[in-house]
Parts: structure tokens; sequence; C-alpha cells
């Protein structure tokens, strides 16, 4: 149990510094299209299929890894503002 509880802790924090630096700089850039969606059904579907059972662990981790990639596509989706200079 403690094992699966670390893997799934550690496994769901590796988005944590792309959250955070996507959040730091305001975009996403860095990523791809394909990459973000591919990750974003990925856990999706996989969240789905894991939440009948109740193991814990992995709604964990993929409720962490959902909240974290949502922080980036609104990073890749919002354009970033431009300030205007009339000086």
């Amino acid at each position: 149990e403690i094992i699966g509880w670390l893997g799934s802790v550690l496994f769901a924090f590796c988005g944590l510094p792309q959250a955070v630096e996507s959040y730091r700089v305001k975009n996403s850039d860095g990523l791809t299209w394909g990459f973000l969606g591919m990750w974003f059904f990925g856990e999706v579907f996989t969240f789905v299929y894991v939440l009948p059972t109740l193991l814990w662990p992995l709604v964990f981790n993929y409720t962490a890894n959902l909240i974290f990639l949502l922080v980036i596509l609104f990073y890749k989706i919002k354009p970033p503002e431009t300030k205007v200079n009339i000086l």
C-alpha cells in the first residue's frame, strides 16, 4: 500500500513543475497540441476506468494530473496579454 501511494504521489506531481512554469511565464508554448491532447484524453479515460474501483492512490494520481494539466492547457489556450506602450 505504501509503495502504491508513493508511486502515485511521485507520478502525480510530475506535472507540477510544468504547471508552475506555465503559470510563471503565462504560456505553454513549448508543448505541442498533440502531446497535450494525448495526455489529457489518456488521463480522462484512465480516470473514468479507475474511478469505480476506488483505488485511492490511482484516483489521487489522475485527479492531481488533471488539475496540473488544466493549468497547462489554460496557458496554452489563453493568448498572452500584450502591453502597448503609448510613450
